[in-house]
Order: C-alpha cells, then structure tokens, then sequence
C-alpha cells in the first residue's frame, strides 16, 4: 500500500531512542480529514502514527504540536484518549513533527458498528449518553498546570467568538459566484451578541467533537477513545456540547456524523444528551440554546471557507458544493433557536 510517507527514517529514529527496531504491517486509516493517520507495528507493539497532510498548511506543524499538548495533559486523567507514546519535533528526520501513540480498540461509528451494537438497540442508546458523559469528563479538567494551559488567551473567550467569525464570514471573496443562497444571518448574530452567557471557568476544548471523533468499545456501551484534536484549546467547554448537539443525527440534521450508528437506530434525544452531560458535569447547560447556536454558526463558517476555495478551484468542487449545503443547514439551524422555533432542550 502508498501510505504516500516513507517511514524509513521514522524507524531509524525510533531505534536510536531505543522505542523498537523494526516498523512492520504499516496501512493508512480512514478518518481525520486535516492529518495523515497510520497505524503500524513496531517490534509488534500496535501503534499509530499522525502527521501532516500530503500537502501542508503553514500550521501543519503546530497543529501536530497542539495534538500532543492535549494528549500530554489528558496522561492519568479519566478522560478516554490514545496514549501518547512519542512525539519527534526535529524536521530533520521527516521534514515534519510527527508523535505515535497507542492504538485504541474502537471502532469509529461513522462508518462501521460493531456485532454487539448492531444486535442490540439498549447498547446503542447507551453509547450516546456515554458520548455526553465522557465529554462532560473532559470539560471538568482543569487546564492549570498542564501543557493546554499555554493555549489559553487572555480576555473573554466568549466576547470573541461571535465578531471573530462573522469577520471570517464576511472576509470570504465569492468572486464573482457573490455569497447565492447563503441565509442572511444578521438576526442570528444580533441574538448571540444580546444573549451571551457570563464567561466561566476555562476548561479544556475539544473543538470539533462529534460522533465521528470517537471510537466506541465494540463490546460494551463506552467511550474508548476521544481522538482528532487538532482543533483543541482552552475556553469554554460548553461549546463543545452545543457542537455535538448540532452534529447529532437526529432531525434537524445539517450534518451527517455518526451514521452507522444512527442508521441503526435508538441513540437518545438531544434532550437526553444534555441530561446525561449535566448530571455528570458540574457546570450548568442552561445556556445551551446559545451554545447549539453559536456552534452552529462557527460550524457554517468553517465549512463554507471550503465552498469558497472551491469557487477558486483551491478544493474538489462536489466537496465544496456538499459543505456550502451542510453551512446552509447549520446556519438555519442557529437561525431557527434565535428565533426562539427550537431548541435542542425540548
């Protein structure tokens, strides 16, 4: 198989730190989108190796370095996460950062689900509310004294968010294509800007969590791993439940997550979510209407900037067409709970 990566030097670097010998049975994952995800063998010791795409962004290497800071500070934590095992920040070995850690026995319920979980619907109903719970674990972690504490800024996360992406919304050049069938999101912004929840105790941020970034333990209802964190800081970690909320396969759906669990049937309710979040966190989900809400919108941005390098052919264009879809969604998604038409609570 072209892993499109020669690990040749990624094994002689192992061997002088005395890791192992020999690299052996290497094949390419699926899953995380931004990184190059391997899982290898070295001197038989199931591992996983992460670095940066085929083509790299300027940030490729920082982002690597994020990845590693979260996993360091979740070492001895109850948080479920891969075991970081090494991470090589000398660009002379691949011209790269790289870092192993331990594969984790999961399965990734985007595109697969386990015997158990097929046969039995109790299970599965069950796995989510232990998505919510371990996400709950998570957002309890006291970034003090860890390696994550150097990702917090100073000031108000929350006074950031909304100007920070609106700026990047309206910094979108559409040529001459203009923004089409984007939703007018002025009331939506003005609704986030009035209803902005009092800043709380900063904790650790996933930053993009969802079905698709966890692996489920194939034989009983938890969380085995919580896993792409390229997108990690420290802020405020009820975002991260307002995203999972508006990524939840459950009608209205504006993105797709999940789905082989889902097609199955018997995940719980949004408001069964929040109900096992809050009955294992410590913090408060009565904001959470405004934390779906801002999830979604900085979710529409996100992808739209997708939609965007396609109109300039910087992307595929199917792909770009499918996410300005999704940005759609999300986008009246968040209208729709400004509005006061739902919440993911009822």
């Amino acid at each position: 198989m072209n892993l499109g990566i020669d690990l040749a030097p990624v094994q002689a670097w192992l061997r002088e730190r005395g890791i192992g010998d020999s690299i052996t049975d290497a094949r390419a994952l699926t899953g995380g989108t931004q990184n190059r995800v391997i899982a290898l063998e070295v001197d038989g010791r199931r591992l996983v190796l992460r670095c940066p795409p085929v083509h790299p962004r300027p940030s490729s290497n920082r982002t690597m370095l994020r990845e590693v800071a979260a996993l360091t500070s979740l070492a001895g934590s109850r948080v479920p996460h891969p075991r970081l095992v090494v991470c090589c920040e000398d660009l002379a070995v691949m011209d790269m950062v790289f870092y192993l850690m331990e594969e984790v026995d999961g399965f990734n319920p985007g595109d697969s689900i386990s015997e158990h979980y097929s046969a039995d619907a109790a299970t599965r109903h069950e796995s989510g509310l232990a998505v919510a719970r371990a996400l709950a674990v998570l957002g309890d972690l006291d970034p003090t004294g860890t390696p994550m504490a150097g990702f917090a800024k100073p000031g108000s996360f929350l006074d950031r968010q909304v100007d920070q992406w609106v700026g990047v919304l309206t910094g979108y050049d559409y040529g001459r294509a203009g923004a089409g069938d984007l939703p007018d999101v002025g009331r939506t912004v003005q609704w986030l800007r009035a209803n902005q929840p009092a800043d709380p105790r900063p904790g650790i941020m996933h930053g993009d969590f969802h079905l698709n970034n966890v692996l489920l333990d194939a034989h009983r209802p938890e969380v085995a791993a919580i896993v792409d964190w390229e997108m990690c800081t420290v802020g405020d970690p009820m975002l991260d439940l307002g995203w999972l909320l508006a990524c939840w396969p459950q009608d209205p759906a504006p993105v797709a997550t999940g789905e082989r669990l889902a097609a199955a049937g018997g995940l719980p309710s949004r408001r069964q979510v929040i109900e096992a979040y809050a009955a294992t966190s410590s913090r408060s989900a009565d904001e959470i209407d405004w934390y779906t809400a801002l999830a979604g919108f900085k979710m529409a941005v996100v992808l739209e900037g997708t939609w965007v390098r396609a109109l300039s052919g910087r992307a595929p264009r199917e792909v770009g067409e499918h996410l300005h879809r999704c940005a759609i969604g999300l986008f009246e998604l968040s209208a729709r709970i400004a509005a006061g038409d739902w919440s993911p609570s009822r």
